[in-house]
């Protein structure tokens, strides 16, 4: 992906876009910030509040409005997630190919693409939905992925550079030879385990060396057993 074709090619779909406002643009390169963050990886996990700080909107329900909103404009694929524990996914198009100009310079001048490029769009996208749909995360694209993740359930980022470096080292498996299914499950299960270990060590045990018969002359007898 070549990021100044790219850059020159959405903010010359902005300038013939009279349905953007502002706040349209400074989300849409919140969300390249973060496409650049993930190398521009196919398609990536958001955390909302997240991308909201990036593109400086304080308002839910305006965020939420203008990211369909590009989603129904063709500038990038949003599929929002039902799950707490995972994030909504973003496939950002390319518009640094003449593929991407081409298609949405006949939809926003006439409000609907024409010929093949309509067909071939549609199906990359149902494609795409049916491939995220069916994707579970088995281990992270790199990371800051796991520091992201981490920042999200209020752990620092020491712990998570642990954790990454750790899995890493064992090429993302359990026990040297069972492939992780989901690795954001196997991340809370180490951040519960640190809990108990930490919880474990608060707790110190009686020493032995410790004359638990010793009284003091001090004692005052007259306070019942």
């Amino acid at each position: 992906m070549n990021y100044i074709k790219h850059l020159n090619g959405v903010f010359f779909q902005f300038s013939k876009d009279n349905r953007l406002n502002p706040t349209h643009i400074s989300l849409y390169v919140g969300l390249f910030q973060l496409w650049n963050n993930y190398h521009f990886r196919e398609s990536f996990h958001i955390d909302r509040e997240e991308v909201m700080a990036y593109a400086k909107i304080g308002s839910k329900s305006t965020y939420h409005r203008c990211i369909k909103e590009l989603h129904h404009w063709k500038y990038l694929l949003y599929i929002p997630s039902h799950n707490p524990f995972q994030g909504s996914r973003v496939k950002m198009f390319d518009f640094g190919t003449s593929y991407g100009q081409v298609l949405d310079r006949h939809s926003i001048k006439n409000g609907t693409s024409s010929g093949q490029a309509v067909v071939h769009k549609n199906k990359h996208i149902e494609t795409l939905k049916n491939n995220i749909n069916g994707d579970k995360p088995d281990c992270p694209q790199n990371e800051f992925e796991v520091i992201s993740f981490f920042q999200k359930e209020n752990w620092p980022i020491t712990e998570a550079k642990k954790f990454y470096n750790h899995y890493q080292s064992v090429g993302w498996t359990l026990g040297g030879n069972t492939k992780i299914v989901d690795w954001t499950a196997v991340a809370r299960k180490w951040i519960l385990k640190v809990e108990e270990f930490k919880l474990e060590k608060s707790i110190l045990p009686v020493s032995q060396n410790t004359d638990n018969l010793k009284t003091v002359s001090s004692k005052n007898y007259n306070e019942p057993l």
